[in-house]
């Protein structure tokens, strides 16, 4: 497969910006050979008519929406969002409340289903903040401060029954299988 087709589909799924470098090492491909195939990727959206565009800060790749499209995504993106959350959605944040700051794998071992759409949902209302933890190579979630203060908290351990649920055995348990597997 070429390698732009491999970035192109990264990006797609990503969600945030990607350094070419980091796009290297997940291709184990050179840095200056995903650069000069995300350039040549800008160039095949800017030329084309397309509600896809490639941008970039120099440093960070992103696959966004052009703006001439910005109306219509907007609508959709309000009306989407506005809306309550969905019961994948509430599961997901309750974990995170009382489980966080979590990384996605651990997350996904709780709820045993993939969360990335949910999480990226999650992030786009501002419910949930995403750090990545250089050490491990993960991102870690937690609820955000808007989160808090919607519910009128100070912090996470004023929700209900915090401590029992933040570190309860059945959970704990779960998680150490889980690692003894790895």
């Amino acid at each position: 497969m070429e390698i732009t087709s491999k970035i192109e589909s990264l990006l797609f799924v990503a969600g945030k910006p990607l350094t070419a470098k980091k796009i290297g090492e997940l291709l184990d491909e050179k840095e200056g050979a995903v650069e000069q195939a995300l350039r040549s990727l800008q160039s095949k959206y800017a030329e084309a008519i397309s509600g896809i565009q490639l941008f970039s800060t120099g440093t960070q790749w992103q696959m966004g929406t052009s703006g001439d499209n910005a109306k219509v995504v907007s609508d959709y993106v309000k009306e989407e969002f506005a809306g309550e959350l969905t019961r994948p959605q509430l599961e997901t944040l309750t974990v995170i409340a009382y489980r966080g700051p979590i990384a996605k794998t651990e997350l996904e071992i709780i709820r045993g289903v993939s969360c990335g759409l949910i999480l990226r949902n999650l992030l786009i209302r501002g419910l949930v903040d995403e750090e990545h933890d250089q050490k491990t190579k993960q991102n870690y979630y937690r609820v955000s401060m808007d989160f808090l203060r919607h519910l009128g908290l100070q912090n996470v351990q004023a929700l209900p029954d915090y401590e029992t649920l933040h570190g309860h055995e059945v959970v704990q348990t779960l998680l150490q299988q889980q690692e003894q597997k790895v």
